[in-house]
Formats: structure tokens, sequence, C-alpha cells
């Protein structure tokens, strides 16, 4: 059994690295701050009640709805994508993103054209 300490240091620190990133609100229990005193002061027996029954159930999780309608900005609609708050301030943003790309899109055709023209002008025919 030499892994065991090993995998004891590995629950160890994912429990702590999930108290530490889940979302205040979303925390059963105890306080952020009281998983995390548990977890350190009994850690094999505060890791797996974390585990059990401090983490946020799977259910309680946001979700995004997919409507199966069309997405205005089907690029970036990817399930776990942020849920905004403002939906209007989140189109105008992705709206932003669209624009910003096409631009660069634009910048990189006319680019590559006038490379094309450089090189047809800076060839000369056999004779």
């Amino acid at each position: 059994m030499p892994y065991l300490g090993l995998i004891y240091l590995v629950v160890l620190v994912a429990a702590l690295i999930d108290i530490i990133t889940t979302d205040d609100a979303a925390v059963r229990g105890l306080p952020k701050f009281g998983w995390v005193l548990l977890v350190v002061m009994i850690p094999l027996v505060g890791a797996l009640l974390w585990l059990a029954i401090g983490r946020p159930a799977a259910d309680e999780l946001p979700r995004r709805q997919h409507s199966g309608a069309a997405s205005e900005f089907p690029e970036y609609d990817r399930p776990g994508r942020y849920i905004p708050a403002d939906r209007e301030a989140d189109r105008e943003f992705l709206q932003q993103l669209c624009d910003r790309a096409e631009q660069q899109r634009q910048a990189a055709r006319d680019q590559r054209r006038a490379t094309d023209r450089s090189d047809d002008t800076g060839r000369t025919s056999p004779s």
C-alpha cells in the first residue's frame, strides 16, 4: 500500500481546491471558511464530508437553457458558458466580438490580396 499516502494527499488537495473554487452561495452546510477549517483540522474526514454533504448538488448548478432555436451568436453558445445577469450587456459584448473578428478577417483578406498582387507584379515572364 505505498500509494495510500498519495491518494490521501490527492483527496485532500482536490477537496480544498473544490471548496475554494465553489461559489459562496452554492456551498451547503457550513460557510466556505468553515469547510476549509474542517478539511485542514480533520483532513480525511473533512474532505469526505465536503464531498458528501458540502458540495453543491448537480441539480443546483446554474445551467444554460437550450430552447432548440438558433442562438444570435452560436459561435459563443457553449455548454457551461457563463449565464449573464444583464442579457443586453452580454448581447452587446458578443456583438462587439463578432464585429472585431469580422474586421480582423477582412484585414487578413486584404493583406493576402496585397501580397498576391505584389508577387504577381514582381515575377518576370520568361522570354
